[in-house]
């Protein structure tokens, strides 16, 4: 579990509120670094083959204005793809957005991935409890391929006891994170929080 742990220690959560053409958005971003070089995490992130072995299945028209499917997940558009920079697709949702942005640092590779909804649909910055647990699963993850880690099923995980465990310091994390960006009261963030929690950590909620 110590592994984990410091697994989620290394990732940097940030929660605001903006405009963007008029809609108020709640942004949900997760920031990790990682040793090994930009297009080898580019091609991590994008290669069907790879992807099936840290992450989920993915098929669809994988190009710019192509629609992609993540077995037992999500179904979106892929908005823009910048080799080997920048991904951005729609996430179960014409306005549910993911913007995943690459960059050197060091000798390794800066991920940034950020997940917007509309206010409206989550009513406040706890929204981010809805989407940030699962994306700590997936940066975590990524971060074991990378080092040559081999998982058989790596959706199946989250359902573990351990996977649980996890998610639910993850939940905690992004708690804070509401907290610390002033995006929602701490009523909303107890809603959000019992919300996650059911979703993410099932079989231990009475733990959390």
């Amino acid at each position: 579990m110590r592994n984990v742990l410091d697994e989620l220690a290394a990732a940097e959560r940030v929660v605001t509120r903006r405009e963007s053409d008029g809609t108020e958005l709640v942004s949900a971003l997760i920031r990790r670094s990682y040793e090994a070089a930009v297009p080898d995490v580019w091609s991590a992130l994008t290669d069907p083959e790879r992807l099936a072995r840290w992450f989920a299945p993915v098929n669809g028209d994988l190009r710019p204005g192509g629609t992609f499917a993540v077995q037992g997940n999500a179904e979106g558009e892929i908005q823009g793809c910048e080799p080997p920079r920048r991904l951005k697709v729609t996430w179960g949702g014409p306005d549910s957005v993911v913007d995943v942005r690459l960059s050197e640092r060091g000798d390794g590779t800066l991920l940034e991935l950020e997940h917007t909804v509309p206010v409206e649909f989550v009513g406040s910055g706890a929204g981010a409890l809805y989407v940030g647990p699962g994306w700590d699963v997936a940066v975590l993850g990524l971060a074991g391929f990378l080092r040559g880690e081999v998982v058989d099923d790596p959706a199946a995980w989250e359902n573990t006891l351990e996977g649980q465990q996890a998610a639910a310091r993850s939940i905690d994390a992004w708690a804070d994170a509401v907290r610390d960006g002033g995006t929602a009261t701490e009523e909303e963030i107890d809603a959000g929080i019992a919300a996650a929690r059911a979703q993410f950590t099932p079989d231990v909620v009475g733990e959390a």
